[in-house]
């Protein structure tokens, strides 16, 4: 179910693109928007790895507890290692990035190391390899790409609004109408943009159950680090990568919760007490 809401919300960002874009520039606007946007994505993408292990500071390591249960982890089902980074943050969380499951990094902070036990370590890491075999990092980076090319497409629209509009019917062009549609389609693009970030989360949470044998060694972790993230947020945290940890560094309730990279803490916990492995 997650990955068909994943399907579904592709879709749905790529039929926004395909009929903004018409209704703007026709199909040479938005060919133009994509490809801009795509530029500005595709460096992040193939050197996510490289440039947010550097942001934050993160130190390659080949021995240890979290070293030890990554390779645990990929020996028992058969996956390529990844490079094992620690961060030096007190507040306990992990991510993963690289382009593919050949060129991948988890990563975790030290803090994670003095509150969770083996079995929890290795729910959370299980995680995270699990977003790297279902390769998350590219799914979020095309979500990105097509979300970015709307925003581009509604810079577009607001220049048309002040100067007459442009495309295949200008003099039927609406101002109020292009404003609006500025407005709202970025946001709208985001929404749905952020409901894939949290479909992934989900889909991650699940396969890393199975990675690791066990739903409850994640549930357990999720309890822990969502406690310790509230009572000790991270510090300098890059909103942009904010997605990619899997606790959210930053604070959503309410509205505000509609653009939150990850689901409820409450439903992944209660999801997780109540699968079952096949």
């Amino acid at each position: 179910m997650n990955t068909l809401r994943t399907v579904i919300l592709l879709t749905l960002l790529t039929l926004g693109l395909v009929f903004l874009g018409g209704l703007i520039g026709g199909q040479n606007g938005a060919m133009i928007a994509l490809i801009l946007a795509g530029i500005m994505n595709i460096g992040s993408y193939w050197f996510s790895d490289k440039i947010v292990i550097k942001m934050y500071r993160g130190q390659e390591v080949t021995c240890g507890p979290l070293f030890e249960v990554v390779a645990e982890i990929c020996q028992r089902n058969r996956l390529p290692m990844p490079k094992v980074y620690m961060l030096p943050q007190s507040t306990p969380n992990a991510f993963a990035t690289g382009r593919n499951p050949d060129h991948a990094v988890v990563a975790a902070t030290e803090g994670i190391l003095h509150i969770l036990n083996r079995e929890e370590l290795t729910g959370v890491m299980a995680h995270e390899m699990s977003h790297v075999m279902h390769r998350d990092i590219l799914i979020g980076s095309i979500a990105a790409t097509i979300a970015g090319a709307i925003a581009y497409l509604a810079h577009m629209a607001q220049w048309a609004a002040i100067f007459g509009g442009f495309g295949r019917d200008n003099e039927d062009s609406n101002p109020v109408a292009l404003i609006a549609l500025a407005i709202i389609a970025p946001v709208a693009a985001m929404l749905v943009q952020m409901a894939i970030s949290r479909s992934r989360e989900f889909e991650a949470d699940r396969g890393g159950a199975k990675l690791c044998g066990s739903p409850h060694y994640l549930a357990s972790a999720l309890r822990k680090l969502e406690t310790a993230n509230q009572n000790k947020p991270m510090h300098k945290v890059n909103e942009a990568t904010a997605h990619m940890f899997i606790v959210n560094p930053l604070r959503g309730q309410g509205v505000a919760a509609l653009f939150s990279t990850h689901p409820p803490m409450a439903e992944r916990i209660k999801r997780l007490e109540n699968m079952t492995l096949v």
